[in-house]
C-alpha cells in the first residue's frame, strides 16, 4: 500500500510548483536585483549610470564615452566612424586590409588631413586614419591632438602654446595605469578650450 511520503505528486501540483518558483525568480532577479542594482549604481555612480553625459547651460553636449563629428576650424575632430558615430548603428566597416574600397577611404582621408594640417602622410597619426572597431572612440593619442594645435590656435587667435597646454591638461592615463594607452578625449578638450575662449571675453 502506498503511503503519503511516497506518493507522486500529481501533475498539476508540479506545474503549480513550477508556477510558484517562476513567478518568485521573476521578481527577486528581474524586478528586485535590477531594481537595488540601479539604485545603488545612481548613487554611488551617478555620472556613469546616466551614461557620462556632460552639460553646459543647462543643456546635454555629448557623453564622454562616445565620439562625435566636429566641425569648424576651431575644434579638434577624433577617429572616423563607419557607423557615421551612432550610437544606435555601432560596428566597423568589416572590410579587410587589403580591400579596395578601405584603401581609397584611407588614402582619401590622408590627403585631406595632409591639406588641412599642412602635413606630409607620414606625420598622420594612424587612429585619424583608421576607423575604430565601434566607431565610437571618444579619444585620439597626444600626438593626434598636437598635429592639429596649429589650425586650431590660428582659427581662434590663441597662441599656440595655450593650446598645446590644453592639450597637455586633457591627457590622460592608461586605465588604472595598466589598461589602454595615453589618449586625449577630444570632446573635453573642445570644451576647454570653449572655456578658455569665453573666459578671455570675460575679461576683455
Amino acid at each position: 500500500m502506498t503511503t503519503d511520503l511516497f506518493r507522486t505528486p500529481s501533475i498539476s501540483s508540479q506545474l503549480l510548483t513550477a508556477l510558484r518558483a517562476a513567478v518568485l525568480f521573476l521578481v527577486l532577479c528581474g524586478l528586485g536585483y535590477t531594481g537595488v542594482a540601479t539604485f545603488l549604481g545612481g548613487l554611488l555612480f551617478p555620472q556613469q549610470a546616466t551614461g557620462s553625459l556632460i552639460e553646459r547651460n543647462g543643456q546635454i553636449v555629448g557623453s564622454r564615452l562616445v565620439g562625435q563629428a566636429f566641425a569648424g576650424e576651431a575644434y579638434f575632430y577624433g577617429r572616423p566612424s563607419a557607423a557615421n558615430y551612432d550610437p544606435t548603428a555601432t560596428g566597423g566597416s568589416n572590410l579587410a586590409p587589403s580591400n579596395p574600397a578601405l584603401r581609397e577611404r584611407a588614402m582619401g582621408d590622408s590627403a585631406r588631413i595632409q591639406a588641412k594640417e599642412g602635413v606630409s602622410a607620414d606625420n598622420i597619426p594612424v587612429e585619424l586614419l583608421a576607423a575604430s572597431g565601434a566607431g565610437l572612440d571618444p579619444d585620439i593619442s597626444p600626438a593626434a591632438a598636437r598635429l592639429q594645435a596649429p589650425r586650431v590656435a590660428a582659427a581662434r587667435g590663441l597662441p599656440e602654446q595655450a593650446v598645446l597646454a590644453a592639450i597637455e591638461q586633457q591627457v590622460q592615463g592608461p586605465q588604472w595605469g595598466l589598461f589602454g594607452q595615453t589618449r586625449v578625449n577630444v570632446l573635453l578638450l573642445n570644451l576647454a578650450l570653449d572655456d578658455l575662449a569665453n573666459n578671455a571675453k570675460d575679461h576683455q
